[in-house]
């Protein structure tokens, strides 16, 4: 049995498929989602959204958004997402030196809160990244 999986963000659809499972991160950890599923809306925080469809696995790096299960599908609208093939891995260590660098010395409080979410999308976008060429090489 399978459950259809949606993901999208304001530009795209990233995502869209019959899956096994869906593994999101919430902001209060880790979300499985399973067919039937009882009906769900939350927030979603930066992290790895994997779908599992017949032992295969699909990796996506988000930044927030919103996760909700219906009956007969999940939806995740987020605010980005990137399937792991397709990060640049030089543009992410890039954006994760500036996001470190304007936090050592913000300009003001509206700079430090957007350097740590660019940080946190950056590490989310490099854990992603990492974990699919580890898996790769073995």
């Amino acid at each position: 049995m399978a459950i259809k999986l949606d993901i999208v963000t304001a530009e795209k659809v990233v995502f869209s498929d019959d899956v096994d499972i869906v593994i999101a991160p919430g902001l209060e950890g880790q979300l499985a989602i399973l067919p039937h599923h009882a009906p769900l809306m939350t927030t979603l925080t930066s992290g790895e959204l994997i779908a599992r469809k017949e032992g295969q696995e699909y990796c996506m790096a988000i930044s927030g958004g919103y996760l909700e299960v219906r009956p007969d599908r999940v939806i995740v609208l987020a605010d980005e997402a990137e399937r792991a093939e397709e990060i640049d891995i030089a543009r992410a260590e890039a954006a994760k030196k500036r996001a470190q660098e304007t936090l050592v010395h913000p300009a003001s409080q509206v700079d430090a809160a957007r350097a740590e979410a660019a940080l946190r999308r950056a590490i989310a976008r490099l854990e992603v990244a990492e974990r699919i060429k580890k898996r790769r090489k073995v």
